[in-house]
């Protein structure tokens, strides 16, 4: 079978990307790989780390790019899951993030985490057991 996706990266839409680095960067170790300024402020970044991207973008910068987008695009939050090897090392890493679900163990298999991320959306962190 022919590989049809390669990946697949959220985009999550702020009214500020500033006060979200305070996560991503500072706290989570993600590395700021591309970014277009607007103005006084950020319009957008690219974050990276191990292999996952997030990328992030203001809504004036979403509006003067794609208008018929940002007309449709009413605030919403966006839900990232994240799934990481040490659900502990993230969590010290989280600061004051605003805790929405404290850790858990899921029906799924999994024990997680979610929060809500400076720009409003909610970001779950995820351990999954191995079996080994």
């Amino acid at each position: 079978m022919n590989k049809l996706i390669n990946k697949a990266t959220p985009v999550l839409f702020v009214e500020r990307i500033e006060p979200s680095l305070a996560l991503w960067e500072a706290r989570l170790g993600f590395q700021r790989v591309a970014e277009v300024p607007e103005g006084e402020h950020l319009g957008f970044v690219l974050l990276v780390r191990d292999g996952v991207e997030i990328m992030l973008q203001s809504r004036a910068s979403l509006a003067a790019d794609l208008p018929a987008i940002a007309a449709q695009h009413h605030d919403a939050a966006s839900f990232v899951f994240i799934e990481v090897p040490d659900l502990d090392a993230v969590v010290a890493k989280l600061g004051d993030s605003e805790v929405i679900t404290p850790i858990r163990d899921t029906f799924y298999g999994s024990r997680e985490i979610t929060i809500r991320e400076p720009g409003g959306h909610f970001v779950t962190f995820a351990h999954f057991a191995t079996t080994e």
